[in-house]
């Protein structure tokens, strides 16, 4: 069918700019005042053009915050009883993000042409993972739509809180790091070099600590441009391995690891698959199915594979307490309730206490990071300055002691 770019004006007076389908002018002429725009230009085109507003948006990605308030409007304007095509409609004139107008035109335009939600939906795959696709074909399913958009509203304020969680967890212990090897990095371009010079005028005898420490100062000074190169090399071949299957694998496993901030990785990544768990079965979503769809969701592909290999034992007749103990990512506690929930027909409300718990630690936990990491920031910072004073202060002791004897 013809497309024709257009220009037109909103119910609110803004200028839009988009694409819309039509036999000729006319008829995209009249789907434009049908969908409550007032044509001033069309112009035939082969080439499709993103529907967004010319002025009054920002351009960029989408983001969570797109998402969650796309779905809690969804959910507001389905309860009220707007037709989806009309409230696509309004939330593309209303939408802030240049980048998701542009996406919730191209949803209208195909419910349009008479794709239903979900597979509109999934036509954005960058923008709405098979999750958020599996739950509104639930609701297209079920008659729920608009319960299914508050539910997805709720799942992604809950998704993005976990996420920031972990960061926060990662990023702390992170930045002391970064802290001490600039301390070592300061002290040895600048510090010990000058200490060097007085040894070198006195024509001291330097202990073997010291003669190490000058060394090592001495190559950081020549070379400094070099080890910068290398840890900037290292950190660009880090993030390209990190995105390799294998490498993506590996370091997600690795961080559950890791010491005091592997814990609170592992538990807000558990919080995150028992919510998503919960809200999948609420929806009518089968076991299986709702294993697969969580899966691809934990934003972790080490936990994400113990959840497939969960969903493989579903498959063969295990039960979920079976799986979920060979998994080996569960505690007992997490266990014992699963059990309760499978036994008594509710594990979707346990799934959802379970999700609820492990929040609860993982703001504890980041609660007492900082006292978790001061002893371990303490003993390195002591053996660093034992170091330093063995290193630089006993030439200077001998120095002076070679003085008073004279």
């Amino acid at each position: 069918m013809p497309q024709f770019a257009y220009s037109a004006r909103n119910r609110g007076g803004d200028l839009v700019r988009g694409v819309v389908d039509g036999t000729d002018s006319a008829a995209a002429a009249s789907a434009l005042s049908a969908s409550g725009l007032i044509p001033l230009d069309l112009t035939a085109t082969s080439a499709p053009v993103a529907s967004a507003p010319a002025t009054g948006k920002t351009s960029g990605k989408v983001n969570d915050v797109d998402l969650i308030l796309f779905s809690r409007q969804m959910y507001t304007l389905l309860r009220a009883g707007v037709p989806i095509i009309r409230a696509l409609s309004g939330l593309q004139d209303s939408a802030s993000n240049a980048a998701f107008a542009a996406v919730v035109g191209e949803l209208r335009d195909s419910l349009e042409s008479g794709r239903e939600l979900s597979a509109a939906l999934a036509r954005q795959g960058k923008v709405f993972g098979p999750f958020y696709v599996s739950m509104v074909r639930v609701g297209e399913l079920t008659g729920q739509m608009d319960e299914i958009f508050l539910r997805l509203s709720d799942h992604l304020e809950f998704e993005r809180y976990m996420r920031e969680q972990v960061r926060s967890a990662l990023l702390y212990p992170a930045i002391v790091m970064i802290v001490m090897a600039l301390a070592i990095f300061i002290v040895n371009i600048f510090v010990i070099p000058q200490f060097a010079k007085i040894y070198k005028a006195f024509n001291a005898q330097l202990p073997p600590i010291t003669q190490g420490l000058i060394a090592f100062s001495n190559f950081m000074v020549t070379y400094w441009w070099l080890v910068l190169l290398l840890i900037g090399a290292a950190a660009w071949g880090f993030a390209l391995w990190t995105r390799t299957e294998r490498g993506r694998y590996t370091w997600d496993r690795t961080k559950l690891r890791l010491p005091i901030a592997g814990k609170i990785v592992i538990k807000a990544t558990l919080a995150r698959f028992a919510r998503s768990l919960s809200l999948a079965l609420k929806s009518g979503v089968p076991v299986v199915q709702s294993l697969s769809a969580v899966a691809q969701v934990v934003d972790n592909d080490y936990i994400g594979k113990q959840i497939e290999r969960m969903r493989e034992g579903v498959e063969r007749g295990e039960s979920v307490l079976r799986t979920a103990g060979n998994s080996g990512v569960f505690t007992p506690v997490v266990l014992q309730m699963v059990a309760v929930g499978e036994e008594s027909g509710s594990l979707d409300r346990v799934m959802d206490e379970i999700g609820d718990m492990y929040r609860r630690e993982v703001e504890y936990e980041l609660k007492t990071l900082s006292k978790q990491i001061e002893p371990i920031l303490i003993i390195f910072i002591g053996v660093l300055v034992l170091i330093l004073a063995l290193g630089v202060f006993m030439p200077i002791w001998d120095l002076g002691r070679a003085a008073l004897k004279r």
